[in-house]
């Protein structure tokens, strides 16, 4: 027993532990190679170049690069630093916010959860193209769409009644699919079932090697005869007036979303994992800007197939992910020579992608369980073990003869209303409630009040009057009525004893508004860079909160609200596949909901030693260390403040030292 033990911490090492008892990962290359694997994934390969093709030109990066430096990239860092900082995954980090967000940390995983329980079908059907693919002519070759839908899908039909309501003839399970799900599923477990150790190892293979394949299929698909029209179509093209469509804006947003991962809770979970002090903000630019990189080159092995098979963008028929995977690919390797061999890659290069992402979405389940006490008493063994046997029993509805079906209704709706709703909620939650106890002792909780009252209802009514009337009506009501509140909230606001950040100290008038409108991003963002941007790593900007409530917020507000007009098309709101996605993404925000409601309801998801770490009241403007121990660095107006008494970890009656605001941004 003790010669296999040590073989297997060979084949698979178990992870270090830091100086808290935490796993680690074994260096920070492995770390960010596992970050980027969850965050490239199909989506790279498969639904970036559809979207570029549907909205074709050079004109397309404009809208894909401010939706990655404005809204990714500050997302981003957002879930890495909470998870590093906090020491935990997302529900944990999150009741460390404030107790109040456990629903939205839950909300992540589940989103997460959802989307890799369906996931690993679509691997199983890359793995039977993989595998049929052996041959000197492929079996689809010029019956692509035969072949997919009754050799590989084998769903049954699609009827519509004369009422509009659809039903579905398949009944089962389609036995090829449900072996390679099973097969991708102990990969899965083999890949994490030790931690991070072997995740960091298994990493370099499973990101490896898709980038080496990714190389030869763009060598390939740049040879093949009239491979620069496609090209041509995606950057030697420009197309301005499509700027003016809002289509190109929501798909560029919507990509980067989709490929990026925000809203998942891997993020949170990996980073957990990370070195306490490591760089923080910078890993997170690394694995954002990577993962762009990766598709934006991976497309043009896409790009040169479209050439090669004469396809043209059409408004009417738009190209669509699963066309990309299962059409147009497998249509053009059959007309290559050797074209089991170019099969063979691109499949491979579809599991292996898929892996890596597979592997980090369960892992955000399992972080979450190995967080409790019945995790720590278990094992990781154990936890990883039943989380991948229940996950693959779930699964097994998307193996079934409609689970084609059910996929796209369940990712229609997932992507579309969960994850944008998801996100909205971690960007304006945790920069409005974080801390909000002492901005409220500044200004008075009935100024407060009305100040969040005014934002969250400009946004309500600005984006409900915009689709009931139009857009410009709605942004006037908007703005308006964020104004009129922002002013009566002032007025009514008492004057603030603490100082103000920078200029808005040198009046007492945006004093008040500062307390109300800026405190609690600006000072998590100022305790959180205690720890992620200690030393000489990078600091998260000043600039960030600002950008994740006063611009992501409304931003991913106005495209949530179009998943409701989308739901009104008949043919979604009487299809029962569509129906069950609608109400499975849902969840979500019930989830989030629930947690704001009634918090103590998900405690159970939270160490009883960290339940009340986010219910902690601190002196204001006071950073602190994440643990709540002062780190030193104060801010008063002239003269002394008193701390109240029933703040945690300090003296009542000991009298702070005399500061000026800016000492905050001197860590």
């Amino acid at each position: 027993m003790g010669a296999l033990k040590r073989v297997v911490d060979i084949i698979a090492p178990p992870a270090k532990q830091g100086e808290d008892g935490r796993d680690v990962w074994p260096s920070r290359t492995a770390y960010i190679l596992a970050a980027m694997g969850g965050a490239v994934g199909l989506g790279n390969v498969l639904r970036y170049p559809s979207q570029v093709y549907n909205n074709s030109g050079a004109q397309w990066f404009i809208p894909y690069f401010m939706a990655i430096f404005l809204v990714a990239i500050p997302v981003l860092i957002l879930e890495v630093a909470l998870g590093q900082a906090f020491r935990a995954g997302s529900v944990v980090a999150f009741n460390q916010v404030n107790k109040r967000l456990k629903g939205v940390g839950l909300g992540l995983i589940f989103n997460g959860y959802t989307v890799i329980v369906y996931y690993v079908a679509i691997l199983g059907w890359a793995m039977h193209y993989w595998r049929s693919g052996f041959t000197a002519n492929p079996p689809w070759a010029g019956r692509n769409d035969e072949y997919f839908m009754e050799e590989v899908i084998r769903n049954g039909a699609r009827n519509e009644a004369d009422d509009g309501w659809v039903s579905y003839e398949g009944r089962g399970l389609v036995p090829e699919t449900t072996g390679w799900v099973l097969f991708t599923w102990v990969l899965v477990w083999l890949c994490i079932w030790r931690g991070v150790g072997t995740t960091g190892r298994v990493i370099y293979l499973t990101m490896g090697l898709p980038i080496v394949l990714i190389i030869i299929l763009i060598g390939r698909g740049a040879s093949l005869p009239n491979a620069w029209d496609g090209i041509r179509l995606y950057i030697g093209s420009w197309n301005g007036g499509k700027l003016a469509s809002g289509q190109i804006w929501t798909s560029a947003l919507g990509q980067v979303f989709f490929s990026t991962g925000v809203g998942f809770g891997y993020f949170t979970s990996y980073a957990s994992y990370q070195q306490k002090h490591a760089n923080a903000v910078q890993d997170a630019v690394i694995i954002c800007m990577s993962n762009s990189a990766f598709e934006v080159f991976a497309a043009f092995a896409v790009f040169g197939v479209i050439g090669f098979l004469g396809m043209t963008p059409d408004p009417e028929s738009p190209l669509g992910s699963f066309t990309v995977a299962f059409y147009a690919y497998p249509e053009a390797v059959a007309q290559m020579p050797v074209s089991g061999l170019w099969s063979f890659f691109f499949f491979l290069t579809l599991m292996f992608l898929g892996l890596s992402s597979s592997c980090a979405l369960i892992d955000a389940v399992n972080t979450m369980v190995m967080d409790l006490p019945i995790g720590k008493k278990l094992g990781r063994a154990w936890i990883v073990t039943i989380t991948c046997i229940f996950s693959f029993c779930l699964s097994l509805i998307f193996c079934s003869r409609f689970g084609y079906y059910l996929l796209d209704g369940v990712d229609t709706w997932i992507n579309d209303t969960a994850l944008i709703f998801v996100v909205m909620s971690e960007c304006v939650a945790s920069t409005t409630i974080y801390r909000y106890k002492e901005a409220a002792s500044q200004v008075g909780m009935m100024a407060w009040s009305v100040y969040q009252l005014a934002y969250f209802l400009a946004i309500f009514l600005g984006v409900l009057l915009g689709h009931i009337v139009d857009e410009p009506v709605g942004a006037g009501v908007g703005f308006g009525v964020y104004i009129i509140g922002s002013i009566i909230a002032v007025l009514v606001a008492k004057t603030p004893d603490c100082a103000a950040s920078s200029f808005w100290n040198n009046n007492t008038l945006l004093s008040k508004f500062w307390w109300m409108a800026f405190y609690s991003g600006e000072q998590l963002r100022r305790d959180l860079n205690v720890i992620v941007g200690a030393g000489k790593n990078w600091k998260i900007p000043s600039f960030w909160p600002f950008l994740l409530r006063y611009i992501n917020g409304p931003l991913l507000c106005i495209v949530y609200s179009f998943s409701y007009d989308n739901f009104r098309d008949p043919s979604k709101n009487k299809d029962p596949v569509h129906i069950f996605g609608f109400a499975v993404a849902h969840i979500t925000i019930l989830l989030i909901a629930l947690g704001l409601i009634v918090p103590r309801f998900f405690n159970i998801l939270v160490p009883y030693e960290r339940r009340e770490d986010g219910n902690k009241t601190f002196a204001p403007n006071v950073t602190l260390g994440i643990d709540g121990v002062d780190s030193g660095s104060h801010s008063v107006e002239a003269g002394t403040h008193r701390m109240q008494p029933d703040m945690t970890g300090y003296d009542a009656n000991k009298e702070l030292p005399l500061t000026t605001g800016r000492e905050f941004h001197n860590y």
